[in-house]
């Protein structure tokens, strides 16, 4: 694959629409991942949330969403942030047969993207631990016209998880470019709604996207790196990772997380990040005398 051929850009539209998923427990991974958009785009940025509650674990709040806003309109005041609670819609339509798999149904919240009227047709998904460290702009700006998705392959999961026997096919959905008039043309997350209802899996939403998706187009690893980012690396995506000395073990390292990333990856790039976040944590405990960025 020629990573320099295989983008054919549409004409700008203005604004860069990013989707976010998840409950209050991602409001540390999306400051510093919002914040590192900010250092990297130079167009207005269009920031949605979808939340929920469910059970002990509680949906964004509207005052969060408030002050992340009000953080980007200093960098540019047509920079938006859009908070969409789909508690009632994720109840009405549960991923029953995943709801208690070690993938939280939180995870499966962009499955329901094709209900919401107000979401534009293209979004770029990203997770909450994803960090932005180039503009993407010949990313976000390819032709979509034909397809419902367009992503990079899963670091482990390509070698396990295929359609075609012969080739990587298997994505990653922590970044996921999305067509979504294509996709309630093509009813693709309604099917896959439907298989997480139905069907226990791995990982559920992704595994979902990659067996029902027959419009997708693979990109570039530098747009979803999900080990050592290097100089070409686009988006640096903090996924668990397998380690093999001394023993077979896991590491999980989130781009929050000062310490580990210094001590453990051996990160540093994202300390300016960090300052800034430690600052917005001091802010929001003196501006409103609450702890709510932690809650």
């Amino acid at each position: 694959m020629n990573e320099n051929n295989i983008l054919v850009m549409e004409e700008r539209s203005g604004d860069m629409n990013i989707l976010y998923c998840g409950d209050g427990n991602i409001k540390d991974g999306l400051c510093v991942s919002v914040l590192s958009l900010l250092k990297n785009v130079k167009e207005p940025l269009n920031i949605y949330i979808i939340t929920m509650s469910l059970g002990e674990r509680c949906a964004i709040t509207l005052e969060f969403a408030e002050f992340l806003e009000n953080r980007l309109k200093k960098e540019n005041s047509r920079n938006k942030v859009t908070l969409i609670d789909i508690t009632d819609l994720f109840c009405e339509n549960p991923p029953a047969a995943n709801i208690e798999t070690r993938f939280t149904p939180f995870c499966m919240l962009r499955l329901y993207a094709d209900l919401i009227p107000d979401l534009p047709d293209r979004i770029l998904y990203l997770d909450y631990d994803v960090m932005c460290r180039k503009d993407f702009s010949e990313m976000y700006y390819m032709d979509m016209s034909q397809l419902e998705l367009a992503g990079v392959l899963d670091r482990y999961g390509k070698w396990f998880f295929h359609r075609n026997f012969f080739k990587f096919d298997y994505m990653n959905s922590g970044v996921l470019l999305m067509n979504l008039e294509k996709i309630r043309e093509t009813g693709l997350f309604s099917k896959c709604r439907n298989r997480c209802a139905d069907k226990r899996m791995f990982m559920p939403d992704q595994s979902a996207i990659n067996k029902l998706s027959d419009y997708k187009k693979l990109l570039p690893r530098k747009y979803n790196e999900q080990k050592t980012a290097d100089n070409e690396t686009v988006f640096h995506h903090f996924t668990t990772r397998f380690r093999f000395f001394p023993f077979i073990h896991t590491v999980t390292v989130k781009p929050w997380q000062r310490e580990k990333l210094h001590t453990v990856l051996g990160v540093y790039e994202y300390d300016n990040i960090l300052d800034e976040y430690e600052n917005i944590k001091r802010s929001i405990k003196n501006e409103y005398n609450s702890d709510f960025l932690y809650n």
